[in-house]
């Protein structure tokens, strides 16, 4: 079934939205005009989430003032796309990153310096089938690769250290960092390997395949919580399953199904400051908000190519440190909290910022 038949048998109504108590954003039938803002959920509803803006290129940005394209790209005239089919984003000292797995590299839009640029490295450094992208606080770049089934290490001037895994140890698709320690999740094993972040050595393993409370078929991405627990999208079985530091199983979330808090696709996983959780379901095409014990909150997104639109989505962040960049999209008296920004493999939007906030009085 394809995610647009999929995605027509979601209620347009929710039931039981515990933390909010909003109703779902209907997707807009017509493609709204430059001036127009987008918010989830559709109006009368009180807005939490705007759509900001999107970009592939020096100049492909959506905003509401023409001059942003020259605030932040300096006036620069190449309209060639940086990003053809990115998976793996990150957001670091004012600039995001995506992970390109055409372009054998990952794009840089350097909104505090005002610069793009595309990085793609050479030698022992090469990205064959770059995945995902995650970025240490003081800029070390972990990118992993699954043909060269290894995790690549780049320092914050964009050059390559050193490589982790060896023939046959894994096919990594996700790395988290929690301290000394990287949490990489592994597609061809059906695992999660802890490795110390200096030197790969694998600290210990755990989850086996299979369908049960624990187990893990296809893990691609995860997301550390504020209380140190791991939560990953267990993709074939359409659900999220968390666990603590160790590797012991906590509890499951979700399962197969058309309704919201259920998965058709699970992919992008991330956690804001309350613990509510951000889904990505690439079959849909939404992200699913779910509150911190598992239930339903709302969903936004929805395919096409619309402004605010997804088209195979997969990874997002959610950011707090660089709101001071977006501010200038949104509407009148919307202050924007944190940022969740949200990569899509095809379609126009190929990165999606939006911001979670509030009406001021």
């Amino acid at each position: 079934m394809r995610s647009t038949d999929l995605i027509k048998h979601i209620p347009v109504v929710l039931t039981g939205l515990v933390l909010w108590g909003l109703a779902p954003m209907a997707t807009a039938d017509t493609a709204p005009g430059d001036d127009e803002y987008i918010f989830y959920p559709s109006p009368p509803n009180e807005p939490r989430l705007q759509f900001l803006t999107k970009f592939s290129s020096a100049l492909d940005v959506s905003a509401k003032k023409k001059g942003f394209r020259d605030f932040v790209f300096g006036g620069q005239e190449n309209e060639a796309q940086l990003l053809n089919k990115p998976y793996g984003i990150a957001v670091h000292n004012g600039a995001v990153y995506a992970v390109d797995i055409r372009g054998n590299g990952y794009a840089i839009f350097d909104l505090a310096n005002r610069k793009t640029r595309f990085v793609r490295p050479s030698g022992a450094g090469t990205l064959v089938k770059p995945i995902n992208i995650t970025i240490d606080k003081d800029g070390t770049r972990y990118i992993t690769d699954t043909e060269k089934d290894q995790i690549l290490v780049f320092d914050a001037q964009d050059r390559f250290l050193r490589a982790f895994g060896q023939t046959g140890q894994f096919r990594p698709i996700d790395v988290a960092i929690a301290g000394d320690k990287l949490y990489v999740t592994d597609i061809l094993h059906h695992q999660v390997h802890i490795l110390d972040k200096s030197t790969g050595e694998t600290l210990k393993s755990f989850a086996q395949a299979g369908s049960d409370e624990g187990q893990l078929f296809h893990p691609t991405n995860l997301s550390i919580a504020n209380d140190g627990t791991i939560y990953i999208t267990d993709t074939t079985n359409f659900r999220i399953q968390q666990f603590d530091g160790d590797g012991q199983f906590i509890r499951s979330i979700g399962s197969l199904g058309n309704r919201p808090g259920r998965f058709a696709r699970p992919k992008g996983v991330a956690l804001d400051r309350e613990d509510r959780i951000y889904v990505v379901d690439a079959a849909f095409e939404n992200i699913q908000i779910l509150a911190p014990e598992g239930g339903a909150l709302m969903f936004f997104g929805g395919p096409g190519n619309d402004r605010g639109n997804l088209s195979m989505p997969t990874a997002i962040k959610i950011d707090y440190d660089n709101v001071e960049f977006f501010q200038k999209y949104a509407a009148p008296n919307f202050e924007i909290e944190y940022l969740v920004v949200v990569a899509n493999q095809f379609g126009l939007n190929k990165v999606a910022v939006y911001g979670y906030g509030s009406l001021r009085d």
